[in-house]
């Protein structure tokens, strides 16, 4: 991971997908003729930045036809409203996703957060970064696109939906079967801000809501047997999505 909260575009991660990482957190574009899906929304900060990360890829605001949450907490929902409020896009998520999408502070989580402060002092730096990006003022969203699990959204890049539930009731993970890939969110993560642990794993407690439920989303990721994992958190994982969700499971729960 980068040792600041810069934003930090990686182009052409795979064919027609480019990773956008701020403070932590990524957002990817999804590019098919000419028009864009944002696939998780990180910060609000990360709004102003957006005019230049389309320009670098050649596209204009005018090409992003959507907006996709994997799940709604603060740091994939960051600028979530402004999208819809400026560019007029539609945002998608699952049902489940309502409560905290219009409050994204009230989420629910397994272990006390402030427990991680203590035994992982490392994560100071990288909570700073967030912060400095407007984790603290992430504004809710009221209305949403519900998505279904096993749709094929009609959006640029056609993610199938595959549900994940346990890190929230509603995540999902998005599978693009045309480059053997899945965007798993933080159903599957290769970088934990609470714990700063790399390699791949599920997040800590201080930010899933059914660690049990977590794991057991790992074997719906397993089905789809991609080559590729896009995570939330992250570096991209490259060796095949169940090395990864091994990998997890030897890790277990923080």
């Amino acid at each position: 991971m980068v040792a600041s909260g810069s934003p930090r575009l990686s182009r052409h991660v795979l064919p027609g997908v480019h990773r956008l990482e701020h403070a932590h957190v990524n957002c990817y574009l999804l590019v098919e003729d000419g028009e864009v899906t944002i696939v998780d929304t990180a910060f609000p900060a990360t709004w102003r930045v957006l005019p230049a990360v389309l320009d670098a890829l050649d596209l204009a605001p005018e090409a992003v036809r959507a907006v996709v949450l994997t799940h709604a907490h603060f740091d994939h929902l960051g600028f979530a409203r402004a999208a819809q409020r400026d560019w007029r896009v539609p945002v998608y998520a699952h049902g489940a996703e309502a409560e905290i999408a219009a409050h994204p502070y009230r989420y629910a989580h397994e272990s006390p957060r402030l427990r991680y402060a203590f035994e992982y002092p490392a994560n100071l730096p990288v909570i700073l970064r967030m912060v400095g990006a407007g984790a603290l003022r992430v504004p809710g969203i009221e209305r949403f696109e519900p998505m279904l699990p096993g749709e094929a959204l009609d959006v640029p890049g056609r993610p199938r939906v595959v549900f994940t539930p346990g890190h929230t009731f509603g995540h999902c993970a998005l599978h693009l079967a045309e480059v053997d890939a899945v965007l798993s969110g933080d159903a599957l993560v290769t970088f934990d801000p609470y714990t700063t642990e790399t390699g791949p794993r599920v997040v800590a407690g201080a930010a899933t809501a059914d660690m049990e439920g977590a794991f057991a989303s790992l074997d719906a990721l397993d089905e789809l047997d991609v080559r590729f994992v896009l995570p939330g958190h992250g570096e991209p994982w490259r060796g095949g999505v169940r090395t990864a969700t091994a990998a997890a499971r030897r890790v277990g729960p923080r």
